[in-house]
């Protein structure tokens, strides 16, 4: 198999948004999946669903200051910036 065949690299950006504390965001599966607070990955999954069929998102704590780092990826430079915004302002209102 040809990894360059199958794999197709999109826009992406990756952005911080500042929380009181950082140990309040749990991941799992290689930190694909947000697991704490209950409301982030619904959150995350119904926006990337709304991006497109070639978005893409995750985020995960920080391991040295209390920021939750967003990385997101979609068909388009634009929608890939809309997206990680989006999922920003989710960030700050579930972690508020």
């Amino acid at each position: 198999l040809d990894w360059d065949s199958i794999y197709q690299d999109f826009p992406s950006r990756m952005l911080k948004a500042k929380v009181r504390d950082r140990t309040l965001v749990e991941t799992t599966d290689a930190e694909r999946k947000c697991v704490s607070p209950p409301s982030l990955q619904p959150a995350i999954d119904k926006l990337v669903a709304a991006a497109g069929k070639n978005a893409r998102a995750f985020v995960r704590p920080s391991g040295t200051e209390d920021v939750v780092r967003i990385y997101a990826e979609a068909a388009s430079q634009k929608g890939a910036d809309e997206l990680a915004n989006k999922i920003k302002a989710e960030v700050a209102r579930i972690l508020a």
